[in-house]
């Protein structure tokens, strides 16, 4: 099998196992999402959405961020690890916002990146989760399994995304990145993956 062959196998077989492709971080707004990602940065989204709710409660929207002081941000999110650099960037990505974009998180991946903090990753999660534009979030798990899937070779994120781009339907890529969290937690682990158990296994490099 090609690797257009091989990466369109996967989309399929992912959607049969996986038919609710959702991010697991839980938001209600395009804020929300941003904020929530770079929290989730070296810490699980379980306990990044113990912590939202109070954040959120406390700071509604970009204005508030924007005019919080640091310390008090920190306060909210210590358990998740690197709070003083996360709640530097959270203000300082709020205060961009607010003087870069009239208030409101950008759509367009360019745009996103000079936020301070979010990089590819997260600005394609905002485009595709928000804007339903064409996005590939390549996370540890989409590096693994893709690798594993004989997609590429490759360590480098960016060089992965623009792979993934060229095998992937526009339509299919942010969906096909979820699945690939979703699969890479359950069974395609990094440690012990269950390959008899995967949905994969038919056309998986690593399995044969």
């Amino acid at each position: 099998m090609t690797k257009k062959q091989i990466a369109l196998s996967a989309v399929e077989a992912l959607k049969k196992e996986y038919p609710d492709a959702i991010c697991s971080l839980v938001y209600t707004d395009p804020l929300q999402l941003l904020v929530a990602t770079r929290l989730a940065a070296q810490c699980t989204d379980a306990r990044v959405n113990m912590v939202t709710p109070a954040l959120f409660e406390r700071f509604p929207d970009v204005r508030s961020f924007a005019e919080a002081e640091p310390g008090e941000v920190a306060e909210y999110i210590k358990s998740c690890g690197l709070y003083k650099t996360k709640s530097r960037d959270i203000v300082a990505m709020a205060r961009a916002i607010e003087e870069n974009f009239g208030g409101v998180v950008p759509d367009s991946l360019v745009d996103l990146i000079t936020l301070p903090g979010i990089g590819r990753k997260t600005a394609n999660l905002i485009m595709g989760d928000i804007y339903g534009k064409p996005a590939v979030v390549v996370d540890t798990h989409c590096i693994r399994l893709t690798k594993r899937l004989g997609l590429h070779e490759l360590k480098d994120a960016k060089k992965i995304e623009f792979v993934l781009r060229e095998l992937l339907p526009p339509e299919e890529s942010n969906d096909f990145c979820h699945r690939l969290v979703l699969h890479g937690r359950a069974v395609c682990t990094a440690r012990s993956p269950k390959c008899g158990e995967c949905c994969m296994n038919e056309f998986c490099r690593k399995k044969i």
